[in-house]
């Protein structure tokens, strides 16, 4: 294999690029309209375009990127995380190319990749797991039944799904329907299936997992334990390796059960097996994600293995030649998001006018943007990732401080607010009190809301980049003459989250993906109203008062600005 294209976006196609100049391989890009001026379309040695926008007509399209690959030269194809990368189907269409495929074999994407089979799979190996359903659930009155069998609360997740998406977690009898309807939205969108199952949902448990990689004579190793408990929405914010305040029994019990699991499904490459441990200590198995993880860098930086090249490695038939890693030091990763702490995490689409990285010891940064990028509403929210290494975890910790307020990004709101409050949050420094749930029930929320800084407001001509197409094949041209400044509509940078009057405001450029109160109903304070999207993730809208809805201007598949009033609720 001499040349490889990857299937993706983002971070994740700048880290394999970089990969594969490491390792001697040329590296073909793909890329949305969006993206056509986009680092990772950029630093590959070729790049190509999707010809669309949205996920389903790029990023998605198995056949326009196997076409590509073929007309490009590849020999091999990443496909990165998220995306295509878990989707059986992908793969096989990538052998069916003569192509190789730098991921598991499609019958173990199959087996893993369904929750529900994974379940099994675990069963018989002696994995610990949770009450759940055998098979996805027809309909949210099997959810119910479920709960009242097994007791609330319950989740609900998504058969193919990943990432937190098409998980939701009902506490009350009376919100599984809605809960329901809305993770086989979430699945539909970003997998293309809609199956669910349904599992007993632990309280207040801590994620973790462990990072495995199995060459092709079944030879399986741990390369470090990882805790992700710090999350929001279900969703990872925050990860670490190896995994702190665990005793050497459950250690073991993570390392056995993962490679039995993975032998058992004949697995080959780089895959995470994911277990939720009780406050009790009690170890329940998860799933298994059969692709390279966002957090994977932690793993890295503790054993000293570049998992990218090992993935290479496998895919080119070579043997691991090694037993699990000796760990040393600890490492902390930091998701580095558009979206707004101060806002209830809400995503934040915008251009970047301020992009300062931090340096020095124990610090790395994975991005996938930098200044003067438009981030848009299209696709998932991570920007970059910093990783903080030391010799231990305090260290970790006290480097990661630092990191932070080196790090500044203007131009739309991030999640580094967050991360800075966190690093001085006693529950995760010290007492390691956090779970699953922690930012929604326990972290004392006093960020504020984002405001752009008007130092950084573009008062003057950029170079302009233009992109010429040659059968789908990138050239940038750079012009540098003067163009005239345009004035440009600026949205309110944030809202007080109070909504006063009548009118319901959008807190976010989305998507609008339901309308569950049509005009003329009669609602009452916190019902459901209006559903949006945005950077693949649900936002419901409320009811913020008492009365009629009239007015309504949203319409399902449209998007809408931050600030826009979508209905008005007018008293009875």
């Amino acid at each position: 294999m001499k040349s490889v294209l990857i299937a993706n976006r983002g971070e994740i196609a700048v880290r394999v690029i970089r990969a594969c100049k490491d390792h001697g391989l040329k590296s073909i890009a793909v890329y949305s309209s969006e993206d056509r001026n986009s680092m990772h379309a950029q630093m590959a040695d070729a790049s190509y375009s999707l010809k669309g926008t949205t996920a389903a007509q790029t990023y998605l399209n198995i056949e326009a990127i196997i076409e590509i690959a073929k007309s490009s030269g590849a020999e091999g194809v990443h496909p990165g995380y998220g995306f295509l990368s878990e989707n059986a189907n992908f793969a096989q269409a990538v052998l069916d190319a003569g192509l190789i495929w730098i991921g598991p074999p499609p019958a173990a994407i199959k087996l893993l990749g369904d929750k529900v089979s994974a379940r099994k799979i675990a069963a018989k190996v002696g994995a610990p797991l949770v009450a759940g359903t055998a098979d996805p659930v027809a309909g949210h009155e099997q959810v119910t039944a479920f709960a009242k069998e097994h007791g609330l609360p319950v989740a609900i997740k998504a058969a193919h799904g990943g990432g937190g998406r098409g998980l939701k977690v009902a506490r009350t009898m009376e919100e599984i329907p809605e809960l329901f309807a809305s993770a086989v939205r979430e699945a539909i969108a970003g997998f293309g299936r809609g199956e669910c199952f349904v599992e007993r949902y632990l309280d207040r448990p801590r994620h973790v997992e462990t990072q495995v990689l199995v060459d092709s004579k079944g030879h399986a190793v741990v390369i470090s334990s990882r805790d992700c408990s710090l999350q929001r929405r279900h969703q990872k914010l925050v990860e670490e390796a190896p995994a702190p305040f665990l005793s050497d029994a459950q250690n073991a019990e993570l390392y056995r059960s993962s490679k039995a699991i993975m032998k058992e499904a004949g697995y080959v490459g780089a895959g995470t097996c994911e277990f939720l441990v009780g406050v009790d200590g009690t170890i329940s198995f998860l799933e298994v994600n059969t692709r390279l993880q966002v957090e994977h860098p932690v793993s890295e930086e503790v054993s000293g293995i570049d998992l990218v090249r090992e993935q290479f490695r496998i895919a080119m038939g070579e043997e691991l030649g090694y037993d699990d890693p000796v760990i040393r030091g600890h490492s902390i990763e930091f998701r580095i998001n558009g979206e707004d702490p101060g806002r209830s995490f809400l995503p934040a689409p915008g251009r970047i006018t301020e992009w300062a990285l931090p340096t020095g010891p124990g610090v790395r940064v994975d991005a996938g943007f930098r200044n003067g990028d438009i981030i848009g509403g299209n696709f998932d929210s991570l920007l970059a990732k910093l990783i903080v290494t030391g010799n231990s975890r305090e260290q970790a910790i006290e480097r990661a401080r630092r990191a932070l307020d080196e790090f500044h990004i203007d131009g739309l709101a991030t999640a580094l607010t967050f991360h800075r409050a966190i690093v001085q949050d006693p529950a995760f420094t010290q007492d390691f009190k956090v779970y699953t749930s922690y930012i929604e029930n326990e972290f004392k929320n006093t960020i504020p809301q984002f405001v752009a800084s008007s130092a950084h407001t573009q008062t003057h001509a950029a170079p302009e980049h233009i992109v010429a197409e040659v059968n789908g094949h990138r050239f940038e041209v750079t012009l540098h003459a003067p163009e005239p400044v345009h004035k440009r509509h600026r949205a309110k940078a944030g809202m007080s989250g109070l909504v006063a009057g009548n009118g319901l405001p959008s807190p976010m450029q989305g998507t609008v993906v339901k309308i569950a109160a049509p005009e003329g109903t009669h609602v009452e304070v916190g019902d459901l109203v209006i559903v949006l999207e945005a950077m693949k993730m649900e936002q419901p809208l409320m009811a913020h008062k008492s009365g009629i809805v009239t007015n309504l201007t949203a319409v399902i598949g449209e998007t809408v600005a931050n600030g826009a009033i979508l209905c008005d609720i007018i008293e009875a």
